[in-house]
């Protein structure tokens, strides 16, 4: 029987989808990549405003998408789909996409949304804005930044 070698086939269990990536992001992927043993980037896949990149451990890949949120700030969505069904055991096999929108702002910034202007205050799931004409502060949604 043939041993399975998931290094050199091109084996995944999740797609890393970034958009809007810089260098240091793409650095920070790749040290953390360095230091797991037994995870690797299968492929990736240049597309028209980010990169996607195949992981090889579903697990490895959630933590480094909370690390990116919580390291960067930004959009973190993650999601499932049903692969296939193991015939041996039943067992459902799912592959997850991890979606990370660097935002296009930072901290100390002011945007203007629903015409009225706002300084960003802090990232992470949410943001959190400051508005210059009232002083109240508020959340705001990251499809709200421009």
């Amino acid at each position: 029987m043939e041993q399975y070698n998931r290094d050199t086939n091109q084996y995944f269990e999740g797609i890393l989808q970034l958009r809007n990536p810089n260098g240091i992001v793409i650095d920070f992927i790749n040290k953390q990549v360095a230091n797991k043993g037994g995870v690797f980037i299968s492929k990736r896949v240049k597309v028209i405003n980010g990169l996607d990149l195949y992981f090889s451990s579903q697990k490895f890949l959630q933590n480094l998408g909370r690390k990116l949120q919580k390291v960067f700030g930004g959009e973190l969505k993650i999601s499932k789909k049903l692969f296939t069904k193991k015939r041996m055991t039943s067992r459902l096999v799912y592959r997850i996409n991890v979606l990370f929108r660097l935002p296009t702002v930072k901290k100390g910034d002011t945007v203007r949304i629903r015409g009225e202007d706002f300084e960003i205050l802090g990232m992470g799931r949410k943001v959190i804005g400051r508005s210059k004409e009232t002083g109240k502060k508020e959340v705001l949604e990251y499809e709200e930044l421009p």
